[in-house]
This record gives structure tokens, C-alpha cells and sequence, in this order.
């Protein structure tokens, strides 16, 4: 569930840096605009209130927990005992993407650290602020895993989303980040 977490939210990341427009409607304000709002300020997100941080990754967990829960109280005990490997996976995902943009803005905190967040930060079990600053590098096109980072590394020596770019590029003949500093006027 850890790892499915990084890389659902690594690929999200990605997606919303590199694809898409503020002016796409639903998701271009909501979605796309604070993804590259970020860049240009990165420690706003420091200032944000626990409900203003965590609420939309909250919702999104949603999509996958209320179901889940559905068919617990539908199906029943039975259901739950033979599923459960399945309803831990699904519990543990959802702490964590709810997690996800907590830790995202540790990593950009530089003081008022509670001493075990710096504890998870140094053993890399959560996003470590030196490691994060790497994605922060103009053009932000590497290190979009922002729980704890792990996948970072071995998604870039493979070129993971390198590849899906030149793949979507060759589609479409939209090169990424084609508008980044477009959606900045005005």
C-alpha cells in the first residue's frame, strides 16, 4: 500500500506539473493551478491550516475508502474476513495519501519541526527536505514522489516519466510543460 501510494501520487504529480492547463474546466483552478503555483512558491504551502493542507488528498481517499466500506456493511462479516488482506491494503492507502500533503509540507518547513517528524525525515521514511528540494530545481520535471521519495531515484534511472512523455508527445504533438509560464500572466 506504501509503495502504491508513492506511485499513484508520483504519477498524479507528474500529471498535474506537466500536462494540462489552469483553463481546462473542473480540474485546470482546482487542480492544475496550485501544482504550479507551488514552483514559483514553494513555502506558501507552510502556511496553510491543517483542513487546507490535507482536506482535498482527504476527499480523494474517499474515492476508494467509501466504497470499500459499502461492501463491508453490505456484505458482511464474512465478506470482511475473506477480504481482509484486501481492507488493510485499502486502509493503509488511504492514511497515506491523506498523509501525503502533511508530509509534503514538513519537507518544505525549515523550522517548528516536531522532533519525530525530523526523526522520519533523516531515516527517509517520510520526505526529507534535502531530497525534495531536487524536484524544486527549474524545469520540475524529476522527483514527483512526495511521501517519502523512495521511487524517486529508481523511477529516474529509468527513465519512467521521461518515457511516458515522449510517448504522450509523439501522440499528440503537445510537448510537456508546454504552457508553465503562460498560465503565470495576467
Amino acid at each position: 500500500a506504501v509503495v502504491s501510494t508513492q506511485s499513484t501520487g508520483g504519477v498524479v504529480h507528474w500529471a498535474a506539473d506537466t500536462w494540462g492547463s489552469v483553463d481546462l474546466p473542473l480540474i485546470g483552478q482546482a487542480f492544475i493551478r496550485p501544482f504550479r503555483e507551488h514552483h514559483v512558491d514553494p513555502i506558501a504551502m507552510t502556511k496553510h491550516d491543517l483542513v487546507e493542507t490535507n482536506g482535498d488528498n482527504c476527499m480523494a481517499a474517499n474515492i476508494v475508502l467509501l466504497p470499500t466500506l459499502a461492501c463491508c456493511g453490505v456484505y458482511g462479516e464474512q465478506w470482511v474476513l475473506e477480504n481482509y488482506p484486501l481492507l488493510v491494503f485499502v486502509a493503509t492507502f488511504s492514511v497515506y495519501v491523506c498523509l501525503t500533503n502533511q508530509i509534503h509540507k514538513w519537507s518544505h518547513m525549515i523550522s517548528g519541526l516536531p522532533w519525530w517528524v525530523k526523526l522520519l525525515q533523516d531515516l527517509h521514511i517520510i520526505l526529507p527536505r534535502p531530497h525534495h528540494h531536487i524536484h524544486h530545481i527549474s524545469p520540475h520535471e524529476t522527483y514527483f514522489c512526495i511521501t517519502g521519495g523512495w521511487l524517486n531515484y529508481p523511477l529516474e534511472k529509468i527513465q519512467f516519466f521521461q518515457t511516458l512523455e515522449n510517448i504522450i508527445e509523439a501522440c499528440t504533438g503537445i510537448p510537456p510543460r508546454n504552457d508553465d509560464q503562460k498560465w503565470l500572466k495576467g
